[in-house]
């Protein structure tokens, strides 16, 4: 797979750590590990430009993976984010991804789904040797730089954020359910509440200030990009 790409696992168990670790080698990744909020926040400014994404489980003693979350996110706003928990309410998933947070996967898991995850996530962050550039309403989408401008200023968007804008974008005046945003954006059969959607499309819509109003919910159905 060429370079090997680097992953931080963020969790104050050594069992879980090591699981995600194995699995993660097998499958031909580095891996850089933390057992608390403080490290992991340390391991990741110093070594931030190697690390492709961060494994980060919810609740640690000192700070917990949402203020890990927040920070990461108010300096590094692309970097994608899979938050782990034993918790399973619908509100906890929610303040993950209000956090910024990419994914969320309930403990107990499969390690193989998690590493199968993450390969998807990477291999749709990567440099894409088709199409870079999407252009309508005075929206410009770059694939290869991951970077957003309306009206010529820069909007900064999270990873996913920026996926589903690139999926409405390619699928302009089409009625998407969120079903089928969920099965195309997250890339994986999700069994989340379609509430997931709608946090994510409010938080893109307010990013994208006057244009977040092109992205126009269907009654019963899901979402539409018009423009």
């Amino acid at each position: 797979m060429g370079e090997k790409q680097t992953i931080l696992v963020v969790d104050d168990e050594a069992r879980m750590r090591k699981l995600v670790r194995d699995f993660l080698t097998k499958s031909g990744y580095d891996t850089l590990e933390a057992e608390d909020g403080v490290s992991a926040l340390d391991l990741f400014f110093e070594r931030q430009t190697e690390i492709a994404l961060v494994v980060l489980d919810v609740m640690m003693p000192g700070k917990n993976g949402y203020e890990v979350c927040r920070e990461i996110r108010e300096y590094n706003k692309t970097i994608p984010i899979i938050m782990l928990t034993a918790k399973s309410e619908e509100r906890d998933e929610l303040e993950g991804f209000a956090e910024g947070a990419d994914e969320y996967i309930a403990k107990p898991f499969s390690p193989k789904i998690l590493v199968a995850r993450i390969g998807a996530i990477l291999r749709r962050t990567a440099p894409d040797a088709g199409e870079t550039v999407i252009e309508t309403a005075g929206i410009r989408l770059d694939r290869a730089a991951h970077t957003v401008t309306i009206d010529g200023k820069e909007v900064e968007l999270s990873y996913k954020e920026f996926e589903l804008l690139d999926y409405f974008l390619q699928n302009k005046g089409i009625a998407l359910s969120r079903e089928k945003i969920l099965d195309s954006v997250w890339n994986y059969d999700y069994f989340g509440d379609a509430r997931t959607i709608d946090t994510h499309v409010k938080k893109l819509r307010s990013k994208m200030g006057d244009k977040g109003d092109l992205i126009r919910t269907v009654w019963g159905v899901g979402y539409k990009f018009e423009a």
